[in-house]
């Protein structure tokens, strides 16, 4: 029986020569991200948290300014009472990508070898960021958070998000996107140690160009905790509490 050993050793090596790209792919983690964040803005970018990543309106074609001024949010110049709103979180949807990154509340980041998942405690929405080489699926319905892919590059994970329904805010101050919309995004860790997610919006439908934007996330040493979402109640007064946090000497 002796002579199956080598046989055996030959088989043995050869499935590592074949799986040896996946391995490699599966054991590709970039940088660590675990752990749970809060929003942490430029000092430039403050006065615009809740608008759509910038501090001016976004090129909008003639159909997505149509909807726009359809809009009625209760963030912003145009902001009316809760109870007027047409908001589409106030009914207890989704907020949609990238709108999710403008609450404030943290989120959690849990990463295995093929994949980065983000636990927001705001709805308790969930993003899964597929890193194992798959394409964007095509038997799905269109998505309210969309569906996501990554890859890294160094210690940078850059994530591309489609396939979204058209009834989700890109902001919360009522800036429309279509079907068509594309999110990409650029995450990595800053010289502080801080999380830096660089995101491009283009949506040929609703928007003439590209455009950018940026979020900032600084590590905490909080749970998630639990979120539940009542229609028509207004969380107004909760989150501006949570943006005037003062965090003690020793957070």
């Amino acid at each position: 029986m002796a002579f199956r050993r080598p046989v055996m050793f030959a088989a043995f090596a050869t499935l590592l020569c074949v799986n040896q790209p996946l391995l490699a792919q599966s054991g590709d983690h970039g940088a660590d991200f675990s752990g749970v964040w809060t929003n942490f803005p430029l000092e430039h970018t403050r006065s615009y948290q809740n608008s759509a990543l910038r501090p001016d309106l976004p090129p909008m074609t003639p159909w997505a300014m149509q909807r726009y001024e359809q809009s009625k949010p209760t963030f912003g110049p145009r902001s009316v009472p809760v109870l007027e709103t047409n908001d589409p979180v106030y009914e207890c949807f989704k907020p949609g990508t990238p709108r999710i990154y403008m609450h404030p509340f943290p989120m959690e980041i849990i990463q295995t070898p093929e994949r980065v998942l983000m636990l927001f405690e705001y709805d308790h929405a969930v993003r899964q960021i597929y890193t194992d080489g798959r394409e964007h699926r095509t038997d799905l319905a269109p998505m309210w958070m969309g569906d996501s892919t990554g890859h890294w590059e160094g210690d940078t994970l850059v994530v591309e998000t489609v396939n979204f329904n058209d009834k989700t805010w890109v902001d919360r101050q009522g800036i429309p996107h279509s079907e068509q919309l594309r999110v990409l995004e650029r995450i990595r860790l800053d010289e502080d140690g801080n999380l830096r997610i660089d995101i491009t919006i283009e949506d040929p439908v609703a928007f003439t160009e590209p455009w950018t934007g940026e979020r900032r996330y600084r590590p905490v040493d909080w749970d998630i905790e639990e979120f539940a979402c009542m229609d028509n109640v207004n969380f107004e007064a909760f989150e501006d509490a949570i943006l005037n946090y003062e965090p003690d000497a020793e957070e």
